[in-house]
């Protein structure tokens, strides 16, 4: 008598995550496009890199061996693979986690806003959720401020690279960046923060990420204890790029009204200097990243 199981064949965790990973070409994941594969999705080794995992451990979440992982790691799995929205919450659901819910941030990126960022592929993009981690960028992006995946994927925070606690912290941008207003960008983001504690007041990574700074950095705790709460401004930065030199853009944040995720563009004023640098960083494209 055969034994009875409980999943279906090829419905459970590592068979979706194998489905959705080899579905996805890396042009649609904003990698390099290789000519020479053997697959037109995903090698474990791309999505290992996207969603800030080792390869090892996608293995073994498609091979089943690993069946429970955490919730920021499923969150990174979903953002990384783009599922939909009822993807995402079928993913969380086979971990055995309680989907995202009102009073939490998302990281996931709507349909939508996907379609509007594949147009805005010419300039450098990133998409920062509600707490500021970075959750999605381009290659120009990565060109012009250095490729993210440098750093761990819980410091991937505009907040925490903002405002450092402690030493040896990877730095989220690679090479140095000057505002034009460094104080107002401070207390803009700070006062983000404190209105986002109050649209998400049941986001366990908000509430630590707060805590921390709090605690580890002067510099966020007197502007945390002002209680200003303000909306995000326009800013000029000046990036002093190692290759093509100091290139300074505009940096605009376009907010989405219902997750709060934010999408930050890089530009430079047209027919300038600074224009034909940017370009050029595109064209020269990020470092290659070294392991070890």
């Amino acid at each position: 008598m055969k034994s009875m199981t409980t999943t279906p064949h090829g419905a459970g965790l590592g068979a979706a995550i194998r489905t959705w990973r080899n579905r996805l070409t890396p042009s649609a994941a904003g990698l390099p496009v290789v000519r020479k594969r053997r697959a037109a999705g995903l090698r474990r080794e791309e999505l290992a890199d996207l969603a800030g995992v080792s390869v090892d451990y996608v293995v073994r979440l498609e091979q089943g061996r690993a069946t429970t992982p955490s919730a920021s790691v499923v969150a990174s799995l979903a953002r990384a693979l783009q599922l939909s929205t009822a993807e995402r919450d079928h993913l969380y659901r086979l971990a055995r986690i309680v989907p995202p819910t009102d009073g939490t941030i998302r990281d996931h990126l709507p349909s939508g806003m996907r379609r509007v960022l594949a147009r805005l592929a010419d300039v450098p993009v990133a998409v920062f959720a509600a707490d500021w981690q970075l959750v999605w960028w381009n290659q120009g992006w990565a060109a012009l401020l250095g490729d993210p995946l440098a750093s761990p994927p819980r410091m991937r925070n505009f907040a925490r690279d903002r405002f450092p606690v402690g030493t040896g912290q990877t730095p989220l941008v690679r090479w140095p960046v000057t505002d034009t207003d460094p104080g107002t960008t401070d207390a803009a983001l700070v006062s983000d923060l404190r209105r986002a504690t109050g649209r998400f007041p049941r986001d366990s990574r908000l509430a630590a990420l707060v805590r921390d700074l709090d605690a580890g950095n002067e510099r966020f705790a007197q502007l945390w204890a002002t209680g200003k709460v303000t909306a995000n401004r326009e800013i000029r930065k000046t990036v002093d790029h190692p290759s093509v030199g100091p290139v300074t853009v505009d940096c605009d944040v376009l907010t989405d009204g219902d997750t709060e995720l934010k999408i930050v563009i890089m530009t430079a004023a047209p027919g300038s200097e600074d224009e034909t640098k940017l370009q050029l960083t595109t064209v020269i494209g990020p470092p290659a990243r070294t392991h070890g």
